[in-house]
């Protein structure tokens, strides 16, 4: 996992992150969404903020190192909202739709073996996720951009 730091950027309050993912690399799966993690503790990020983004980057880091050659996780958390966009090089998703729904998989039997392919991982990611958008090319890659709404400190939920 190579981890590149960009959180020196021009805009006040924003950390940016890049993670490097190699598909087929089961031995590191989950260092990504573990380090996330680590770094959202850090900074005092609320503890459900925390667990849906742990869900949202596993299930997505798992996909690319799954179904791709290669890819990317940036994570990018301004004062609004924790941004992680997922981007692969790999065989992209044939039906998105069919892939939404709970169950469906095109792993092999080697991954589910691993006990990984149970086709949860995208309802999941949608599940922990506030907004979700999703872009792909057969043969080509896929794009995940998943959007975690962070409420300004002292603001309250109305029942």
């Amino acid at each position: 996992m190579n981890v590149h730091n960009t959180a020196g950027s021009d805009k006040a309050g924003v950390l940016e992150k890049t993670f490097t993912i190699q598909g087929g690399d089961f031995i590191r799966a989950g260092e990504v969404s573990s380090t996330i993690k680590k770094v959202l503790k850090e900074i005092g990020m609320d503890p459900q903020i925390i667990r849906r983004a742990a869900i949202a980057s596993f299930e997505a880091e798992i996909n690319v190192v799954c179904y791709a050659d290669h890819g990317t996780v940036h994570l990018t958390i301004t004062p609004d909202e924790l941004r992680i966009v997922a981007e692969d090089r790999g065989s992209g998703i044939a039906d998105i739709e069919l892939a939404m729904q709970e169950g469906f998989s095109t792993a092999t039997e080697e991954i589910r073996e691993m006990g990984f392919g149970a086709g949860m991982g995208l309802p999941n990611i949608k599940k922990n996720v506030d907004r979700l958008f999703i872009e792909s090319t057969t043969g080509e890659g896929t794009r995940l951009e998943m959007v975690i709404e962070i409420k300004p400190r002292g603001t309250t939920e109305m029942q």
